[in-house]
């Protein structure tokens, strides 16, 4: 869990993408399974997303994210056919319409939680956020708060395992305890979490001063971020993904 967020390096085609179209396909996909309401259209996104994984040469994360999404999907799905009400009863208090319904939502669910993360697998954050200022003309201090925060995500992760394993060590029973004993068990745990990351945020902010922060200006990135073949194509898909997620409600 904790290495969900970190970069993989590689050549792909995804690699080479310019991070600009990299976040506007993400963008793209979200959007897509917003508009539609069809479940093959929904199939045929998550397809795409399972196509960047494993173009990216990440089907192992991809696995892992679609594995840890399903956990929340599968008790989403079994609530949505519950308390869905309309259509023809199949069996019990479930309906036709219910089913459709929470399938529908679960794969929505999916679709827009799963093409972020692979494509900060496959992004350098710091490529990201001078993107964003070279490209998007986004002021540097908004591009570089987003990816810090994105960028501590795994770190937050990695000292979440560490206080857990000290607590552990001291007989705190954690591999034991299952659903809201544990979380009630993990609550507690936020309090030196929280603590570690002020004083993280504190040195962040001397460093970056330090580094003369407030005297960037866009130029200052020496690399640049042109668009190529890929990106025109990556863009192509993009206005394909919409019309279809238009055009098939």
């Amino acid at each position: 869990m904790k290495d969900l967020f970190r970069y993989v390096p590689g050549r792909s085609v995804i690699h080479r993408m310019n991070p600009v179209t990299k976040l506007l396909l993400t963008v793209v996909i979200c959007v897509a399974a917003f508009i539609t309401g069809n479940i093959f259209v929904l199939l045929g996104l998550l397809a795409a997303d399972l196509a960047i994984g494993f173009i990216a040469g990440v089907p192992g994360k991809t696995l892992n994210i679609l594995k840890g999404l399903m956990k929340i999907a599968i008790f989403l799905f079994v609530l949505q056919t519950l308390l869905y009400r309309d259509g023809t009863p199949l069996f019990w208090i479930i309906t036709d319409k219910g089913l459709l319904t929470a399938a529908t939502v679960v794969l929505r669910l999916v679709v827009v939680c799963m093409p972020l993360t692979l494509v900060l697998a496959v992004t350098r954050v710091s490529d990201l956020a001078n993107a964003l200022v070279q490209v998007l003309h986004v002021p540097y201090k908004y591009a570089f708060t987003v990816t810090t925060a994105i960028r501590f995500i795994p770190q937050f992760l990695e000292e979440m395992s560490d206080i857990m394993e000290a607590q552990t060590a001291r007989g705190v029973a954690f591999d034991k305890a299952r659903g809201l004993r544990k979380l009630g068990m993990i609550l507690p745990l936020c309090a030196p979490l929280l603590i570690t990351s002020v004083r993280r945020t504190e040195l962040t902010a001397v460093a970056v001063e330090v580094r003369g922060f407030a005297l960037r200006t866009p130029a200052s990135g020496y690399r640049r971020y042109p668009f190529g073949l890929i990106d025109a194509a990556a863009m192509i898909v993009c206005a394909g993904m919409i019309v279809a997620a238009v055009m098939i409600r």
